[in-house]
């Protein structure tokens, strides 16, 4: 396919941008981009001072960028409840980034609900945060909403069994897991707004060394150098172009799964991925939406 960069974004101008995990990595890289391009930019995550270092970094980037900062946690409902409820009211959301994300935690947490922590947090709360701000994407008359998931979700210790990985735990299952239900949720919301104008895609970025990794159990930073991340995994810019493809290109269409065309698709052009197998089952699909919603108490209006 032909060779796509962010370069080929078109003008952006009019249209808001909400992206989750927005003060560092992919989140930080996929907000630059679209306020280079017009957009106005919602940058939502946990800490001011992050948040606020990243909307420097946007200015940057884009001097005549138009930001705004979103105080959101998302391994606690009542935060997610709040914040969602700040945007729902009065904001139109045209572009609604599911980036946030924790990896392969050494031992198992629960957050403050109780949930398994990569589960609740990159599967459960951005399942109630979508929810929750659900009729400021309708207003939108061209909605996508771009879920990250990642490579992991293809191994076998991804199947949605155990969620919460109470009966076993390991920190790349549990991250697998949850990166699996990102792509069965995704498709299941392609499935129910069929036949509307919003756009569902789930995407995975390849391989990058973020704060993610660095973030997780600490191996990946302590075994790579700087120099040698860049070469084995590549850079967070180039990790947010299947995101930013995902929610730019006419040619992208609802359901689909999209990830880099390199070698080992670590890196590159963005294209149609190959889903991990069974990930599109109807019956797991029903199965993890209603208990979503059971976790949550969150639903989408029609």
């Amino acid at each position: 396919m032909p060779r796509w960069t962010p370069d080929d974004i078109p003008d952006q101008a009019g249209r808001t941008a909400l992206i989750t995990g927005a003060s560092s990595g992919i989140g930080l890289e996929t907000a630059r981009a679209l306020a280079a391009r017009g957009a106005r930019v919602v940058l939502a995550g946990r800490g001011r001072a992050n948040l606020d270092r990243a909307v420097r970094q946007v200015h940057a980037a884009a001097p005549n960028a138009e930001t705004a900062t979103l105080l959101v946690d998302l391994s606690d409902l009542a935060s997610i409840r709040d914040a969602a409820a700040r945007v729902a009211e009065t904001e139109t959301i045209d572009l609604l980034f599911n980036n946030a994300g924790v990896m392969n935690l050494p031992t198992r947490r629960t957050t403050r609900d109780g949930f398994e922590m990569a589960f609740g947090t990159n599967h459960l709360g951005h399942f109630a945060f979508d929810a929750h701000l659900w009729p400021a994407v309708l207003r939108s008359p061209d909605p996508h909403v771009v879920t990250v998931s990642a490579i992991a979700a293809r191994r076998p210790m991804g199947r949605l069994e155990d969620m919460m990985s109470e009966k076993r735990y390991r920190g790349m299952g549990a991250y697998a897991k949850s990166k699996r239900a990102n792509i069965v949720y995704t498709l299941e919301l392609a499935r129910r707004t069929a036949g509307t104008p919003l756009k569902a895609v789930v995407v995975h970025p390849g391989a990058a060394m973020t704060n993610l990794q660095q973030h997780g159990n600490g191996t990946l930073a302590r075994v790579f150098t700087p120099l040698a991340a860049r070469l084995l995994m590549g850079s967070p810019q180039g990790a947010a172009w299947p995101s930013l493809y995902a929610a730019t290109s006419r040619e992208v269409a609802s359901g689909q799964f999209i990830g880099p065309s390199g070698r080992d698709q670590t890196s590159g052009t963005p294209k149609p991925a190959k889903l991990p197998r069974g990930a599109d089952d109807l019956r797991q699909a029903a199965r993890l939406w209603a208990e979503s919603e059971r976790l949550t108490g969150a639903t989408f209006s029609p």
